[in-house]
């Protein structure tokens, strides 16, 4: 009898777990968009301000959990040459690459 319960405790915690993870992940993505959103502006001239969103979030869903703890940690500490050279390469990954394709002709053509 106890057996069930004791299971029933452990999943309610594992699932409180879950969604506290989710909700640093999110504050962590968020913070790491924000980094990414302000390199694009001030270190790619070149990028119309229209897709700057489109294009943060494509580097942001390509990123990996490492890539995005730095970006999360420039936008506390402020963006610099690392910042840029991060988004350099993720930006150059064929699946960044076409993510920023369609986001940009959707943004421009909206």
């Amino acid at each position: 009898m106890l057996k069930p319960a004791l299971l029933t405790v452990s999943l309610m915690a594992l699932v409180g777990c879950e969604s506290a993870t989710q909700a640093v992940d999110d504050v962590a993505r968020r913070s790491a968009k924000a980094a990414v959103a302000e390199t694009l502006t001030t270190q790619f001239p070149s990028v119309p301000n229209k897709v700057v969103t489109p294009f943060s979030d494509c580097i942001i869903d390509n990123s990996n959990t490492s890539e995005i703890a730095k970006f999360a940690k420039a936008a506390v500490v402020g963006v610099d040459e690392t910042t840029v050279t991060l988004v350099r390469t993720i930006l150059s990954r064929p699946e960044t690459t076409q993510c920023v394709t369609k986001a940009g002709v959707a943004a421009l053509a909206g």
